[in-house]
C-alpha cells in the first residue's frame, strides 16, 4: 500500500490505552518528565538530544537501549530529540544515568539528557548540503559550534523560558526558523553558477535548472 502505517501500531500499550485521556503532566528534573491518565497511569519519559544526521550504529544503540529498559519503545521529536518511555519511575532514573554516561571517544555526550522547561532546545535545522539542492551554506557545523556553546543551558533548566534555535542553509527556510526564538539563515550573495560540464553527471538535479529563464538557479 502507499504511505506510513497507521500511526498507533506503534505506540507503546500505556500510551494506546491512554490515547486521548491524558490530564497532566510534569518536569520531574530535567531530561525526566511525567504524564499521568485521567486512569491513574503514569508514563515516565527521558529525553536526550540528538544530531539529525547519525549513523545506523548510533540508532542501532538507541534501540538496544529501548529494548532494555523501554520494552522496545522510542521515539524522535521534531527537533531531533529521542525519548525513551516507560511506567516506572525506578527505570526512568536508572535509564537517565545509564544515558548520561555512554559518550563518544573523544568524551562528548552521546545521548545528554535534557531540552525539557526552561532550558535551550536542541537545535533545528536543514539538510545543507547532506542532500538538498539549494543550500547557500552547510548546518551540521554551524549547528555543532553552536550547540557546543548553549550546551549546559539544554542540560540545565534555568534560562526565563523555553528558547528554541533554528538553522536555515538558505532562504527556504524549511528549518522552522519562523517558529523559533533565534535563527541562523544563510543566503546567497550572489546567484550560484552552473557547471554544464559536470551538471549530467550529478544526481538528484533540481528541474528549475532548466526551467528558470535567467539561469540564476
Amino acid at each position: 500500500d502507499i504511505g506510513p502505517r497507521f500511526f498507533k501500531e506503534f505506540l507503546p500499550p500505556v500510551l494506546d490505552k491512554n490515547f486521548g485521556k491524558w490530564v497532566s503532566h510534569e518536569i520531574l528534573e530535567p531530561g525526566l518528565l511525567v504524564h499521568e491518565a485521567s486512569s491513574g497511569d503514569k508514563v515516565y519519559t527521558v529525553r536526550v538530544g540528538s544530531a539529525r544526521l547519525v549513523s545506523t550504529e548510533y540508532i542501532r544503540e538507541a534501540c538496544a537501549i529501548a529494548k532494555q529498559y523501554c520494552d522496545g519503545y522510542l521515539r524522535w521529536t521534531t527537533r531531533n530529540n529521542i525519548e525513551f518511555m516507560t511506567t516506572s519511575l525506578e527505570t526512568a532514573k536508572k535509564l537517565k544515568a545509564d544515558l548520561n554516561g555512554r559518550k563518544f571517544d573523544k568524551g562528548s555526550f552521546k545521548f545528554p539528557v535534557g531540552g525539557t522547561g526552561a532550558s535551550v532546545s536542541n537545535i533545528v535545522h536543514t539538510q545543507g548540503w547532506v542532500h538538498c539542492h539549494t543550500p547557500a551554506t552547510d548546518a551540521s557545523g554551524t549547528v555543532k559550534v553552536i550547540m557546543d556553546e548553549l550546551f549546559e543551558e539544554f542540560t540545565h533548566m534555568r534560562m526565563p523560558a523555553i528558547v528554541r534555535v533554528a538553522v536555515a542553509c538558505c532562504l527556504n527556510m524549511c528549518g522552522a526558523c519562523h517558529c523559533s526564538d533565534l535563527a541562523v539563515v544563510g543566503f546567497h550573495r550572489k546567484p550560484p553558477y552552473v557547471d554544464h560540464e559536470y551538471l549530467d553527471n550529478l544526481c538528484e538535479i533540481p528541474l528549475a535548472i532548466a526551467s528558470c529563464p535567467t539561469g540564476a538557479l
